[in-house]
């Protein structure tokens, strides 16, 4: 099943299967040219894009690829994949509107004695919290004053 089958208020007929993938990991190096090389096995591809930051062109690590199938993205999801010396990671893509929102709020200026149950429960006043977390420092384990 996938993440566009569970999206929350998404009725039965609006779930589309995805022909669209998300590919994580990606080296430098990596052109849109090599993802429809290694990709092209599978099934037509409508389009291979690698992100680039906008202000250095630089690639970002990550791109995607759209097939003209879902079946042809579903047999990609199910192989491992490297390419450049790197194994991506080769996912479904969930379009924004089919994602739940999430409702993550930054909290900054807490107090050092500020236990993860106070700012859990200090938060319940104003909904369900899922998740609450304070950020620690990795060597001291002491707050870092935010979460």
């Amino acid at each position: 099943m996938s993440d566009v089958d569970d999206a929350p208020g998404v009725q039965p007929e609006q779930r589309a299967p995805s022909a669209k993938l998300f590919l994580g990991g990606l080296s430098w190096d990596t052109t849109e040219e090599k993802l429809r090389d290694h990709f092209g096995k599978y099934g037509s591809i409508v389009e291979a894009v690698v992100m680039r930051d906008r202000q250095t062109g630089r690639p970002r690590g990550f791109g995607f690829v759209t097939f003209t199938t879902p079946a042809a993205a579903d047999a990609v999801v199910q192989d491992v994949h490297v390419i450049d010396g790197r194994q991506i990671d080769a996912k479904k893509s969930v379009p924004q509107e089919l994602k739940p929102k999430a409702r993550k709020v930054f909290v900054g200026g807490l107090s050092p004695e500020t236990t993860e149950d106070q700012f859990k429960d200090y938060f319940s006043q104003f909904g369900e919290v899922v998740e609450a977390q304070i950020m620690q420092d990795h060597m001291s384990g002491r707050s870092r004053g935010f979460g």
